[in-house]
């Protein structure tokens, strides 16, 4: 796909980071903006924005958890513009510690979100392009779902994280298979960000008040918190390379996006070690100084 003017493109968790900078990109290139995030007033000043330098939008808060908010996003859109070209099942959050101290409320809201929010996409937008494309020989779709280096490695204490993200590289590596098998028209690419400077150690700000709990952090999940805002804070690739490195290859259909492909050694490290039969690596091995955040918050807890 590489023809973006006049086309329609969809995004999640489109008011902060990476999908704000989808969103300002899409609108360079001339696309229609359907956006859906569950900060109302982010998004209300996004969408502003974004009209005022000329985009046609569409700006919905949407509870990607939420199959029927995602329906209602993906029918809005074919109300307004008729057609969905380019989806960006991108809207994530974060949680950590060690596994067995996540509550199932923790499991619970970063499933719904980082798993069962690109399901929804997935269910929602595959239907409705595939219409498109029925209607219009010409058609051309693509789908990016947003996953992490943490769906190709396993880093400790960010156990929730991994499995939600392991699950989103097999969601889309399927989904790739799935639309092969169909002959579709329709593309798609996993999005594997490393630390990237965005507000996802804050998402916990934005957690449903019915997924919320009393209980206190535990030590481990004090560490995870400090770690992420560690890594985040101070990644050199910013939000806007990763969209214009994801645009990039949509142009050239390449299916795995990274945003950091020195963090590759960690992933051949771990194929490595499983083709072998040896014990699993360790992630950290090239960045020691994480591993220590985690070590320090951890000192006492017993």
């Amino acid at each position: 796909m590489d023809d973006f003017q006049g086309k329609v493109a969809v995004i999640t968790g489109a008011a902060s980071g990476m999908g704000r900078e989808f969103a300002t990109l899409a609108a360079s290139l001339g696309m229609k903006l359907v956006l859906g995030d569950v900060q109302r007033k982010a998004l209300e000043k996004a969408a502003e924005e974004l009209m005022d330098g000329g985009a046609e939008v569409i700006a919905m808060v949407c509870d990607v958890r939420k199959s029927a908010h995602v329906q209602e996003l993906a029918d809005s859109a074919m109300a307004r513009f008729g057609a969905v070209h380019l989806v960006f099942n991108n809207a994530g959050v974060g949680a950590g510690g060690l596994i067995w101290e996540n509550s199932e409320e923790d499991w619970e809201w970063v499933l719904g979100v980082n798993l069962y929010g690109v399901v929804n996409g997935v269910r929602a937008f595959i239907p409705v392009m595939l219409e498109c494309a029925a209607k219009d020989p010409a058609y051309r779709g693509y789908v990016v779902n947003t996953a992490s280096m943490a769906g190709l490695i396993n880093s400790p204490a960010l156990g929730l994280y991994n499995v939600s993200k392991h699950a989103v590289v097999a969601l889309t590596e399927t989904l790739y298979h799935d639309l092969k098998l169909v002959d579709a028209p329709i593309g798609t690419s996993v999005l594997c960000p490393y630390f990237i400077p965005t507000q996802i150690a804050h998402s916990h700000k934005h957690r449903p008040d019915e997924l919320r709990t009393d209980e206190i952090m535990t030590a481990s999940q004090m560490a995870a918190q400090a770690l992420t805002e560690k890594a985040v804070g101070s990644g050199k690739v910013s939000a806007a390379q990763v969209a214009q490195l994801t645009f990039d290859a949509i142009r050239a259909e390449r299916f795995y996006v990274f945003s950091h492909p020195q963090a590759l050694k960690a992933v051949a490290d771990h194929a490595d070690a499983l083709v072998h039969g040896r014990q699993p690596p360790d992630p950290y091995a090239a960045t020691p100084h994480l591993r220590d955040i985690l070590k320090v918050g951890l000192k006492g807890r017993h």
